[in-house]
């Protein structure tokens, strides 16, 4: 960052910090905005809270206006994209334009632009680059370290504070951990810091969780917030502490009475997943795993292979589609595919014996469903799955899903898919050691 910034600190007044996502691409929906998602975290780990999100479009007079709001709200505003030489990067000129003032070139800038890029880049003195080095007189400019395009810190006014950052993630990482991340710790933070856990459910629904722990729903600090997934709760216990340890602590007996209310529904924890948790509890039991797939079509395979370590738990799968594959592969009898049908108990069953016999693993699953839009009849209706899961002892557990028909045929995969990973963990908890 270039010069130093002598302003006085706003801690005793801060009304709001606000993320500002600029690019008519992400209102388009053709680029992921994560960089404020990004932002949020970091924002989170120094103690600074912030209260909105905005997104808008390339449009300078929209831009101008939403930069005027904003300011009379809050005192700190982060913006990203917006920064680039082409006619539709707005978001100095729309920052100045808000308060009535002039850019300045920075010459230096100009420089520094062209030591970066070859000059085959920049050909001429007129070059669209040169924007990059406009900016409001007395804006504290941010380097870049890892592109052309800097940001700035500027007070247009006395209470009111804007960081501008480029859209590009990696851009913006570096410029923020190289100046901006003591500076608003410094400027914004009391001192504190936001910690979260997560800890994750499956097998039970979100309102069921509320209903049971509403007490817990309504403490200030620490806090703790559901999140639904499809397929998996999430309660998110967070403490604002002047240390990680303490709260940490303060989150403790939150967790462990949570633990206590639903032991056989949580899975794990932050990262966790079902499946990162059943290649965990097969490693420790030094047991290998098999699937047989044929409306998942392969989806339970690579939840599996998608998480680290898979190698040494999963052997393989085998995707039986149709009922020849089936009988050739599997060995199921044409007998039972005539009698009781592809989607059924007794043919999950022999599909699940037919892998665990041809790939030589200790667990197998095999799962068979109608997954829809089409395929559903009265007694057979789209939604119904059924699974089976074989011990090393070649012990069964057949289980029965009907999903709701109203489900679209990715969701009763995913579903399906969780109901396996999710019924083997219990399984495999019940029978430790």
């Amino acid at each position: 960052m270039k010069g130093n910034l002598n302003h006085q600190s706003n801690k005793n007044s801060i009304k709001g910090v606000e993320i500002l996502s600029i690019g008519t691409e992400l209102l388009l929906g053709n680029i992921l905005n994560t960089n404020s998602k990004w932002i949020s975290e970091q924002l989170s780990s120094i103690g600074v809270s912030h209260y909105r999100q905005t997104t808008i479009g390339d449009n300078l007079e929209r831009l101008t206006k939403v930069i005027q709001e904003i300011s009379l709200r809050s005192n700190l505003l982060i913006t990203t994209g917006g920064l680039g030489p082409t006619p539709d990067d707005l978001t100095t000129e729309a920052i100045a334009n808000a308060f009535n003032n002039h850019l300045f070139e920075r010459e230096y800038l100009w420089v520094e632009i062209q030591n970066k890029l070859s000059k085959l880049v920049i050909n001429n003195e007129n070059s669209s680059l040169r924007k990059q080095c406009l900016f409001p007189e007395n804006a504290q400019i941010v380097n870049n370290p890892r592109g052309i395009a800097p940001g700035m810190i500027w007070n247009p006014t006395k209470e009111f504070t804007i960081i501008t950052f480029p859209g590009v993630p990696s851009e913006l990482k570096e410029m923020w951990k190289e100046s901006i991340h003591e500076f608003i710790k410094t400027k914004f933070s009391d001192g504190s810091i936001f910690f979260s856990k997560t800890l994750k459910f499956s097998g039970i629904g979100e309102s069921s969780i509320a209903e049971e722990i509403e007490d817990l729903l309504n403490l200030r600090n620490p806090t703790v917030a559901p999140y639904a997934n499809l397929g998996e709760v999430k309660l998110r216990i967070t403490a604002k502490s002047t240390s990680k340890d303490d709260a940490i602590k303060q989150i403790q007996p939150i967790k462990e009475e949570l633990e206590r209310k639903f032991t056989k529904y949580i899975f794990g924890e932050d990262d966790d997943t079902l499946s990162s948790v059943i290649i965990n509890l097969l490693k420790d039991r030094n047991e290998s795993i098999v699937f047989a797939e044929s409306c998942t079509g392969g989806l339970l395979s690579s939840s599996i292979t998608s998480e680290a370590g898979a190698s040494e738990i999963f052997k393989g799968g085998i995707v039986a589609y149709s009922n020849e594959i089936k009988q050739d592969l599997l060995g199921v009898p044409k007998s039972f595919l005539d009698t009781h049908g592809a989607v059924s108990e007794e043919v999950a069953e022999k599909m699940a014996i037919g892998v665990k016999n041809k790939l030589n693993a200790d667990w197998a699953i095999a799962i068979s469903g109608i997954a829809g839009p089409q395929g559903g009849t009265e007694m057979k209706p789209v939604g119904l799955v059924y699974i089976s899961i074989i011990n090393p002892n070649n012990k069964h557990t057949n289980i029965k899903k009907l999903y709701n028909s109203r489900r679209n045929r990715c969701e009763i995969q995913k579903l399906s898919v969780n109901e396996c990973l999710n019924s083997l963990r219990l399984i495999l908890l019940s029978n430790k050691g």
